[in-house]
């Protein structure tokens, strides 16, 4: 049975305890608090998946020893339990988070890390298949201003235009030696050549590539765009990986990359060109990592949208 008269008679350290050195902190808090969370997925369904949190205040009285950090725990277990993940739904948390801590704190920062799973329908066949994207939500409520970012990453497929000339060239000159001049041409004697390896003597080199993006959002919609964000990446590289996948599907993968051949310079306008255009970001970075087959190094591109004291040119993802 709960004994109210010992729980009142228990010391509080962080309250009353004067620190070694009295120094303010630019953040103190929690790491890796595993919850559930919510989101509202396209048509409004309710999806549920396993959360990683960090939760920080600041601390502005060099006099205090230390935060209140259960009270960090209490208001995220609440706020993601009782309801779904929105730009209102955040900024109410840190808030909360500012609230449970007058006189200490002025700052409020989170950082949710989930996997969203998306059902992607084959290219040609009727088959579908499941896609996972990690996504990182982050905001700061800094002195009154609040700040929201949406972070995702998606994996495609990228065939350099460099090796894919270099293999039309031996495929010409294996044409050359196989059809000569002087031979007059067969048509179905070529066709077949086509289609056989020694016609075919040289493919380009493509591999797996990823594009990391980090972009900051109005603060004013109801729900957070993860799915729009994702398709308008896909979109712009044309080349994502597939799910399930028959002959035909490989096929058309096949055709698209043909299609888009690409450096990851090529990847990096593609994705820029379509973030300008979305309203509801105010800054974006993005990375573009080809993953070489030709070499042991990556291939990368960054780009962001310009905004003077935006992101900039930085290079690193997130931390």
């Amino acid at each position: 049975m709960r004994n109210d008269a010992l729980i009142r008679a228990m010391p509080d350290v962080a309250a009353h305890a004067v620190p070694d050195s009295a120094a303010v902190l630019d953040w103190v808090g929690m790491d890796a608090i595993e919850v559930p969370v919510s989101i509202v997925a396209p048509g409004g369904r309710l999806i549920q998946a396993p959360g990683n949190v960090s939760a920080y205040v600041n601390l502005n009285q060099p006099q205090a020893r230390g935060i209140h950090m259960s009270r960090l725990y209490l208001h995220v277990d609440k706020q993601l339990t009782d309801e779904p993940l929105s730009p209102r739904s955040i900024h109410r948390l840190l808030r909360d988070f500012l609230d449970s801590h007058q006189g200490l704190s002025d700052s409020a920062w989170v950082r949710i890390r989930f996997d969203y799973m998306v059902r992607r329908p084959a290219l040609v066949s009727d088959k579908q298949g499941w896609r996972r994207y990690p996504v990182i939500i982050s905001a700061t409520h800094e002195r009154g201003h609040f700040t929201l970012e949406l972070a995702t990453e998606v994996v495609y497929s990228s065939t350099c235009p460099c090796s894919a000339a270099l293999a039309r060239q031996l495929i010409q000159e294996q044409f050359r030696r196989d059809f000569p001049s002087s031979t007059p041409l067969e048509y179905q004697r070529v066709v077949e050549w086509l289609g056989s390896e020694q016609g075919i003597n040289a493919t380009p080199h493509s591999q797996r590539s990823l594009l990391q993006l980090r972009a900051r959002l109005l603060p004013s919609f109801a729900d957070f765009p993860i799915v729009d964000l994702i398709d308008l990446l896909e979109g712009a590289l044309a080349t994502p990986v597939q799910t399930a996948v028959k002959r035909e599907d490989e096929q058309a993968f096949a055709r698209l990359n043909g299609a888009n051949l690409m450096f990851c310079e090529d990847a990096g306008r593609r994705v820029r060109a379509a973030l300008l255009n979305d309203d509801r970001i105010t800054d974006f970075w993005a990375r573009a990592i080809h993953q070489e087959s030709l070499h042991p190094h990556d291939a990368v591109a960054v780009v962001s949208k310009g905004v003077a004291g935006g992101y900039g040119a930085q290079t690193e993802w997130l931390v």
